[in-house]
């Protein structure tokens, strides 16, 4: 029978919610009338942009109908890559786009740093838990390592670097690039994510370093 498959964008949905200041003055001053409230505005904005990438979201959606076959070949070559079905068809996607770009092409530029970034993280976070340097924090501890040489940070500025140069959609686009990676670093050397005693996953929060937040891991029972 044919295997079903859904892929999804790494974009993640914008969150947007204005702050709104308190009025200075207290009480309303008679015969002039109060100043409409901002915060029906800022809500109706947020609403709207929540609205648009949401349909941004499932536009970028596609559900994919492949022969059993095929779907236990590319699932082998997954594996092989330490990339999971999600990652692997997006990957096809892209090649397909850079085999076909013309030259100077900005966005098969883009996908081709990404390429880079990813097969680079992989293959050093094998090479690290071969040298015995896996723990807890080892998403960190593998990009650390990967940011200290300076053609990969020049990589990953390009791979994460937006048309129109908009630092909002940069940024996004960095904590999409920074999720996948640590998914793909989990995966590569077999990990789990590590889990309190009520079986919630653990994360960490760090300040000045090349990631914000991570995934704690665990070794998988042998």
């Amino acid at each position: 029978m044919p295997t079903q498959l859904d892929v999804v964008s790494n974009k993640p949905a914008r969150k947007g919610a204005g702050k709104v200041g308190k009025n200075a003055v207290g009480k309303k001053r008679a015969g002039n009338p109060a100043k409409p409230s901002a915060e029906p505005a800022a809500a109706e904005k947020g609403a709207r942009r929540k609205e648009r990438m949401e349909r941004i979201e499932q536009a970028n959606k596609i559900t994919v109908t492949l022969q059993t076959e095929v779907r236990k070949v590319l699932a082998a070559q997954a594996r092989a890559e330490g990339m999971d079905m999600g990652h692997f068809m997006q990957k096809l996607a892209e090649s397909h786009i850079i085999d076909r770009a013309p030259e100077g092409d900005p966005l098969a530029a883009q996908l081709t740093a990404r390429r880079g970034v990813v097969n680079h993280v992989v293959k050093l976070a094998q090479d690290m838990k071969a040298e015995g340097g896996f723990d807890e924090h080892f998403i960190l501890n593998v990009l650390k390592r990967a940011h200290a040489d300076a053609g990969f940070a020049k990589m990953y500025g390009t791979a994460v670097t937006e048309a129109g140069d908009n630092p909002k959609q940069a940024n996004r686009t960095r904590v999409a690039m920074n999720q996948q990676l640590g998914r793909l670093i989990k995966r590569a050397v077999g990990a789990k994510s590590k889990r309190d005693d009520a079986g919630k996953i653990m994360r960490a929060q760090v300040k000045d370093e090349v990631i914000t937040s991570y995934t704690l891991l665990d070794k998988p029972v042998a």
